[in-house]
């Protein structure tokens, strides 16, 4: 479902002066959330406009006893490997192109190694050399390559340009349609795009397949994610537990055991979120997403030091910019504005150098500029990246940089496509009823106001330790409804 047909058709306004209003909740939200770090001067962003880019566990099954034939799938199709397996797969395909650069499957491999090991070790440094391997399998045999084009949807999912993996997806899948591990990518760009009827269709296609037990555990986990992004919490979970009891190899495993991790996140379960972050790094230290998991859940625990020394751990060796980002606002929260705006100064090298692989940073861009810095060049930020892939991410962050800037009417439709289940909004997250009710508010709208506050809270009571007693407050300050509150118009 395309979201733009909900929000109006002024995309791109010229910024009119910002407005001074002193309703009820503005100095309250404002004040609540700009104190700590703010910037000020403009960022050394980079530039806007992108350049176009040419249980026990399983026992360890390592590179060298899987087949050649089973790489590109484990290396390219959501079924995570393990980065020292990674690098050794790299290593011998590197020698076997330079062997026979003739061999078109061989670069294909190469290049889907490359983005596997860029994602797992988040360094998009290896997305530049993926690109050129996967070009070199094209130029070698274009005409139904489809490792290549299996490898290059990967390599724009990685770099969250998702009109690129449509069109590359797209490409593979009709070269050949029964592949199972055609469908994952693509129902991923889809998302991205905001087109979540096709991400179903292509769902329901891909659970008609038969796959064997190697792969079942990837198309369920493909599954949670459908599931997740409808509401459909229960199934979501239900389906990421087959996935992580399936699992053949401890880094898929893990895998799977992050993503239950950060389910429970999501729905406020601090002890199951926990519980599956620290197991799935006993399986594999190197899971990111679980480091981070673990960092933030005890953050919420109020385990202090131990949060701040998780998350120190997880951006140590490659800094993840939205984890920094997390641990910059958790300083804040602490009354800490100069660790937090240490933090800061490292998003944007760890920014820079994203981009300088290729990586659409955009949205976090935009999110971070909303609250830490100038809200209109987030606003011109996601009003380009709305344009070009309109997905509920981009909705909501849209919808909450316009708020910053003083333009809540126009904010309230993204923040509506960000929530509302008819116009595309089904998942359940706490960030975006935050974000909405805060928008209700501030449109004298005390009613949903009211009752979006309570739904983030009831959603995640931990979900960010600044929005948290910002929600809270703004709550206290609208007070109990009335008897008969009036109808929503």
């Amino acid at each position: 479902m395309d979201n733009r047909q909900y929000v109006g058709t002024s995309l791109v306004p010229e910024p009119p002066a910002p407005r001074r209003s002193r309703r009820v909740l503005r100095r309250v939200l404002v004040a609540a959330l700009a104190g700590g770090v703010v910037t000020g001067a403009a960022l050394a962003w980079p530039p806007g406009e992108r350049r176009p880019h040419r249980p026990a566990p399983p026992p360890a099954a390592g590179p060298r006893a899987q087949p050649r034939a089973q790489a590109l799938t484990t290396v390219t199709y959501a079924v995570p490997a393990a980065l020292p397996g990674l690098t050794a797969l790299i290593g011998r395909e590197e020698q076997r192109v330079r062997a026979q650069p003739q061999d078109a499957r061989a670069w294909a491999v190469l290049g889907s190694a490359y983005v596997a090991r860029g994602r797992r070790a988040g360094d998009a440094a290896d997305y530049p050399r993926a690109e050129r391997a996967l070009r070199s399998s094209l130029d070698v045999r274009g005409t139904g390559n489809t490792e290549a084009l299996d490898g290059l949807t990967a390599l724009a999912l990685a770099r969250r340009d998702f009109p690129t993996a449509k069109r590359y997806g797209e490409q593979a899948l009709k070269a050949a349609p029964k592949r199972w591990s055609a469908y994952p990518p693509l129902i991923d760009a889809y998302d991205g795009l905001g087109d979540y009827t096709k991400a179903r269709a292509a769902l329901d296609k891909l659970m008609e397949l038969r796959t064997g037990p190697a792969e079942r555990p990837a198309v369920m986990a493909r599954a949670a994610a459908v599931y997740r992004d409808r509401g459909w919490r229960e199934d979501a979970v239900a389906q990421l537990t087959d996935a992580a009891a399936a699992a053949r190899t401890p880094a898929e495993q893990a895998a799977w055991l992050a993503g239950l991790g950060q389910l429970a996140w999501e729905r406020g379960d601090l002890p199951d979120a926990l519980r599956h972050c620290e197991a799935a790094l006993r399986l594999d230290p190197d899971q990111r997403a679980a480091a981070a998991g673990r960092a933030r859940t005890l953050a919420a625990l109020g385990r202090t030091a131990q949060a701040l020394a998780a998350y120190r751990a997880a951006v140590a060796a490659q800094p993840d910019p939205a984890v920094l980002l997390e641990l910059g606002e958790l300083y804040e929260s602490l009354g800490q504005p100069g660790a937090a705006e240490e933090q800061y100064a490292r998003l944007r090298a760890a920014v820079r150098q994203s981009v300088a692989g290729g990586v659409d940073e955009e949205l976090l861009i935009g999110r971070f500029e909303a609250d830490h810095g100038d809200p209109w060049d987030a606003v011109e930020r996601l009003q380009r990246e709305w344009r070009r892939q309109p997905g509920i991410e981009v909705a909501d962050a849209l919808g909450w940089a316009l708020h910053r800037a003083g333009e809540d009417q126009e904010a309230l439709g993204y923040a509506t496509a960000a929530t509302d289940e008819a116009k595309g909004g089904g998942v359940r997250s706490a960030p975006y009823s935050f974000h909405r009710g805060v928008i209700e508010a501030e449109l004298e709208r005390y009613g949903p106001a009211r009752r979006f506050l309570e739904e983030a809270l009831r959603i995640n009571p931990y979900f960010s330790p600044l929005a948290v007693p910002v929600a809270r407050e703004a709550l206290r300050t609208l007070g109990e409804p009335p008897a008969e509150e009036p109808p929503e118009s």
